[in-house]
């Protein structure tokens, strides 16, 4: 079951989300212009991953929320300038962590072909090779390419789109329904999170203070709530 949500997850990041900027994507983009940019990424990517098993949550949420503004763009790659301020400082970005492993993975790739792959593709193609390396170090989903990369990264958008933690199932359903996506694809994006670390203080309240009287929200299954 964890392996066949994994692949989901990302079946709906790149499937549907990620078309929005991605024009005609298509298996093996690279072939005639940088025939080992794949291999390349993976190898870079696994080599990272194995020395820091954190990478796999935080490439796949980094990719997830670049999805979620503009499509799969690599947007959320872009530092603010004097004149904007862009994606990665908004607030729900400002835990989000592997930037400069990105960043090396790229260089590695600069070095064997220049100015062709581009960095939504790397951010791509490196959040399945290091979910896959953890789970099972072969491919778990299948990545077409030929994204294009943003010149645009604005925090309003940022803020725009990607949904908040504290919003409820009401709210969340429409966020994630204004991106062609349905409950199913809500619950599966959601539950990708658990290859993750969830933080305390983003439901801590339900646990031990949920009207401010040190108890314990209702609605929680007690079994799941003592475990927690």
């Amino acid at each position: 079951m964890r392996r066949q949500a994994l692949i989901l997850v990302c079946m709906v990041v790149f499937g549907v989300v990620g078309t929005c900027h991605g024009g005609s994507l298509k298996k093996g983009f690279y072939n005639n212009t940088c025939p080992n940019a794949e291999a390349i990424i993976k190898n870079a990517t696994e080599k990272r991953v194995a020395s820091d098993p954190t990478l796999p949550a935080r490439f796949l949420r980094m990719h997830f929320h670049d999805c979620f503004v503009r499509g799969c763009d690599a947007s959320v790659l872009l530092n603010s300038t004097t004149n904007n301020t862009a994606e990665k400082d908004a607030i729900p970005n400002l835990t989000l962590a592997g930037f400069d492993v990105i960043d090396d993975i790229k260089a590695e790739v600069e070095k064997k072909c220049p100015n062709v792959v581009s960095c939504a593709d790397v951010l791509a193609l490196a959040a399945r090779d290091a979910v896959s390396f953890k789970v099972s170090q072969t491919p778990l989903w299948e990545v077409l390419t030929g994204r294009r990369d943003s010149r645009v990264s604005r925090i309003s958008e940022a803020l725009a789109n990607l949904p908040s933690p504290f919003s409820n199932f009401t709210t969340l359903v429409q966020n994630f329904a204004n991106k062609g996506l349905n409950v199913q694809d809500l619950v599966v994006l959601s539950g990708g999170h658990t290859i993750g670390v969830g933080h305390c203080n983003a439901f801590s309240n339900r646990l031990y203070n949920f009207t401010g009287n040190g108890d314990q929200d209702p609605s929680l299954n007690a079994t799941y709530a003592t475990f927690l």
